[in-house]
Parts: structure tokens; sequence; C-alpha cells
């Protein structure tokens, strides 16, 4: 019986892939105007390059996993036996035996949680006292941290975005999407091939000029990305 349910599971993932309830053009609001956010991203004059990465890698960290919370209730290990996103996307773990693996969804966020938590209260890496510094790795550890946490907003919009609907989030949840956008729009701290399966949702949102936009995935490509284990 459980295999009869799983197929059925992926049978109706792979159906709705068409159409995307968060492209709808009733639920494309969000509550942060986009000029705003334009000049929320941009380095200020004056302030270390790694003290902004910092403040709003955090800044990210505490609203993906606030909104990530409101609809955890729903991410369960037989609903979500995979962690996926749209256009067929599954993310794949290291264990600790640095093994590829698979695994549900609420686990693989609760490592990418865990990870990030543990990382950024590191006073070694991510420093709160003036004499410390940042490690020279400091660029590619925020590179990693954000590269986990789009997975997590890629989840939420593929598997519970009605749930998000249903809770009245989905602004709030597009105002963030924006900001993790935009921000990388700036810096360029995540790959294009993590970003292009909500390259739709970009377009929708009007968040970059039609010349940054990255091209579409392929629909149905079934591609999997690997997580490398977290650095010892």
């Amino acid at each position: 019986m459980y295999k009869a349910r799983r197929k059925d599971k992926e049978s109706s993932s792979v159906s709705s892939e068409e159409p995307k309830l968060y492209l709808e053009e009733a639920v494309l609001e969000r509550k942060c105007p986009e000029i705003d956010l334009k000049v929320l991203v941009d380095l200020p004059a004056g302030l270390d390059y790694n003290e902004w990465l910092a403040s709003h890698t955090i800044a990210f960290f505490d609203h993906i996993n606030l909104v990530y919370g409101t609809v955890s209730e729903y991410c369960t290990m037989s609903g979500c036996p995979d962690m996926s996103g749209p256009h067929l996307r599954t993310y794949l773990w290291f264990d600790e035996k640095g093994k590829k693996t698979k695994v549900a969804a609420p686990q693989y966020i609760d490592y990418v949680m865990t990870f990030t938590q543990k990382t950024i209260t590191d006073e070694a890496i991510f420093p709160t006292k003036y004499a410390n510094e940042f490690p020279s790795s400091f660029e590619s550890i925020v590179r990693k941290i954000l590269r986990l946490l789009f997975h997590v907003l890629a989840h939420v919009y593929h598997c519970h975005f009605r749930e998000v609907v249903l809770l009245n989030l989905h602004a709030h949840l597009n105002c963030l999407f924006a900001h993790v956008i935009l921000f990388n729009a700036r810096f360029q701290l995540i790959d294009s091939h993590e970003t292009e399966i909500l390259a739709d949702l970009v377009a929708a949102l009007k968040l970059l000029d039609p010349p940054e936009s990255p091209p579409p995935p392929t629909i149905g490509d079934g591609s999997t990305t690997a997580v490398e284990p977290p650095a010892q």
C-alpha cells in the first residue's frame, strides 16, 4: 500500500507542475515596493562588504525559518518524502560519511536550519566582537548558506504555497523572495542553475530587467542537486 500511495503522490507532483498557484495574478502581491528593496540591497558607502553579507544572511535565515515554521506541520515525512522543488528538481544531501542520499523534505530542512544556525552563531565565522575578523572563506560559506535557504524557499513555493495563501502570508513570502533575488542579482551569490527553477516567478513579479532574467529550466528534466556536507 505504501508503494501505491507514493506512486499517486509522484503522479500528483508531476501534474501539479502546471499551472502553478504562485504564478496566479491574485497572489502576486508583495508587501514591499521593488524600489525600496533595490535600495535595501545596495552596499552602503563605508560599510564592510562582509558585514553586509553577514547581516543579510542572518536576516534571510530568520525570515525563511519563520515562514517555513508557519507551514511545517504540513511538511511531513509521508507527504514530502523527497526534498523537491519546481520543475521536478530534487535536492540531495550528503550524510556524515560523505554519501549522497535522498532525505524527506522535513529532514532536509532540519539539516539546513541546524547547519545555518550553528554557522551564524560561530564567532570564528560570523564575528560579533570588534577585534575578531571574518575568515578568508567567508563569502564561500555565505554562498552555501544562501543556496541551502533558497532550496527551502523553492520547496515552500512548490509544495506548500496553498497553505501559505490560506494563512494570508503569500505577500510576505513574495517580499522575502524578492529580497533574496535582488540581493543575489546585486552580489551574484547563488548560481543561476539554482535560481532558474523559479525564473517564472521572478518574471511574474517583474523583479529583474529582461536581460538579467535567467533562462527557464527544462521542464520535467528530473534533475537533482546535491549538497556537500558542512565543512568541519
